[in-house]
């Protein structure tokens, strides 16, 4: 088999990772943990950009450039495909389909955030389900709003304001319905990130007819081949499911 660099961070990153040879390399930003059982090697961090990932790809003699990454980690996903580019390596990408309203829901969407900050003035309530992002905004919250942040990993702390959910999915429906009802959320902002794990919070509000801020993706960069199924992507590696 090809020697891979498989950039992670994923659910489908994760399982594919314990698919693979010795050799292979598994990055992860390292929020969150770290796997310590997986059969091949984890890079931890950053490359340096696109020179440092060049360097890397060619000092690791890497044949085949793996991008699983979340659907709105617009920048690693960019420097690959450049970085893959320069060096000649295949690249492909798992993309991930996206999450498609439904009879009863009420979603508007936002790309940028003054976009958002604008349709969020009305609402005095707000679930913040966009990672750590929203903690670089906490001091632009206006004075009727409050904030529930939910994030993988933070050393902010709770404000008067802000109020810090460090968790991650796979998120259980009833739970769901138990922060929005017991919290009297008015409006979640989120990701269109179409992931099983995250999806509860849109069956809950669409239940309880809550508005949801739905970010729009960015566009892809093209890749040299890409899956929208983690099996058909193991199936092309030749690997197990």
């Amino acid at each position: 088999m090809k020697k891979i660099l498989l950039l992670g961070g994923t659910r489908e990153g994760l399982r594919l990772a314990y698919q693979l040879p010795a050799d292979a390399i598994y990055s992860l930003a390292g929020l969150g943990q770290i796997p310590d059982d997986l059969p091949c090697r984890c890079h931890v961090g950053g490359f340096g950009g696109i020179d440092g990932l060049v360097r890397f790809i060619h000092e690791q003699r890497i044949d085949l450039l793996l991008d699983l990454t979340h659907p709105y980690a617009e920048q690693i996903s960019r420097h690959a495909q450049k970085a893959a580019r320069q060096t000649g390596t295949p690249y492909w990408v798992l993309h991930r389909p996206a999450w498609h309203p439904c009879a009863g829901d009420n979603w508007r969407e936002w790309h940028h955030w003054p976009d958002l900050t604008a349709q969020l003035y009305p609402f005095a309530r707000v679930l913040m389900a966009l990672g750590r992002e929203p903690l670089t905004h906490i001091d632009e919250i206006p004075r009727h709003q409050r904030w529930w942040v939910r994030c993988l990993v933070t050393s902010e702390q709770s404000r008067s304001n802000v109020t810090l959910l460090n968790a991650r999915g796979p998120f259980r429906i009833e739970d769901e319905y138990t922060l929005l009802k017991d919290q009297e959320i008015e409006v979640i902002v989120c990701k269109n990130s179409g992931s099983s794990a995250t999806e509860a919070k849109l069956i809950a509000a669409r239940d309880l007819k809550i508005p949801v801020l739905m970010r729009t993706r960015p566009p892809l960069p093209q890749a040299d081949q890409t899956f929208t199924a983690i099996d058909s992507l193991m199936t092309a590696l030749g690997l197990g499911r």
